[in-house]
């Protein structure tokens, strides 16, 4: 065995020990023992293939791109996918591909805000209402008993509609309708630690609830979160795609798939290109991140790594 391998074979029996030495080594043996479960689940690798190839295209393809997603020939419209334009063109004669390229880093921000609005929004108003009851409990529940009442789609076409068509008001619209799962989650979540030994004794030592909830009920929630939020990105890409379908999100000439759906509309039995690619990608990316959450499930399910077990 040479050198390197050992170093990998000790790297991993220190990472698997059953009895770590530090918080740092029982946090990365945690880390590296939820990817070995990841790993052996090849649905959940294909999603995260996937995901990481958005990353990638949004971080570095406009760069391996020649050409424009503006740039209009009308000489070339609605071109075939060929080895010039490996999608084809559109009406206007601009590259598809080059667009879904770009189109990608609009789909990926999108993603990234909105993620950064609602998880922390959930997150508290669920853990302040789980952990203080009474009143203040009914009252954030009936709140988000109200937004959950509303058709997701029918509530944020509403909300973009009155705020203006601008990607940025998308953002705004997907966030106020996503958050209330989140906080029913995370409220069930704290019912069930709030009466814990551990929370107890930080009482008892004088902590304050707000340490409480920062420091001991939170980490217990974020997995739960986290695999929620996952799955839920494929639900963010669906309702973005289906507002800029109707014209309520990035507005022209801005590559967002759901509108390059919506222009291709008209030449979809002549020219099926001009809407099937985009929708392809739509397609995809949901898919990617189902899988991905789908694996995050059961990997962070107890019952699941219990039964394994």
């Amino acid at each position: 065995m040479t050198a390197a391998a050992e170093d990998r074979q000790s790297l991993r029996q220190w990472l698997l020990t059953d009895a770590p030495t530090g918080r740092t080594q029982a946090r990365l043996g945690r880390l590296y023992s939820n990817w070995l479960a990841l790993r052996r689940n090849p649905l959940a690798m294909a999603g995260l293939v996937i995901v990481i190839g958005l990353l990638l295209m949004a971080a570095i393809g406009p760069s391996l791109v020649s050409a424009s997603p503006f740039a209009q020939t009308l000489t070339d419209r609605l071109e075939p996918p060929s080895a010039e334009h490996w999608f084809g063109t559109d009406q206007l004669g601009r590259d598809i591909f080059a667009r879904v390229v770009y189109g990608s880093r609009i789909t990926l921000m999108l993603i990234l805000l909105v993620s950064v609005i609602v998880m922390p929004v959930g997150l508290l108003v669920g853990t302040v209402a789980g952990y203080f009851g009474g009143l203040l409990d009914m009252t954030l529940m009936r709140v988000t008993d109200l937004f959950l009442a509303l058709p997701r789609l029918v509530l944020a076409l509403a909300i973009a509609a009155a705020l203006g068509r601008s990607i940025e008001n998308v953002i705004i619209a997907i966030a106020i309708t996503s958050w209330p799962p989140y906080a029913r989650l995370a409220r069930a979540e704290t019912l069930t630690t709030r009466k814990s030994d551990y929370v107890l004794a930080a009482k008892m030592q004088g902590a304050s609830d707000l340490r409480i909830i920062w420091s001991h009920i939170v980490p217990l929630c974020l997995p739960s979160i986290v695999v929620r939020l996952t799955l839920d990105m494929a639900g963010i890409v669906l309702i973005a795609a289906g507002l800029g379908f109707l014209g309520m999100g990035a507005q022209p000439p801005s590559p967002e798939w759901g509108a390059m759906v919506s222009n291709g509309r008209d030449f979809i039995l002549d020219q099926f290109w001009v809407a099937t690619l985009p929708g392809a990608a739509i397609f995809v990316v949901s898919l990617g991140f189902n899988l991905l959450g789908d694996g995050l499930r059961d990997v962070f399910d107890p019952k699941a790594a219990g039964h394994k077990a």
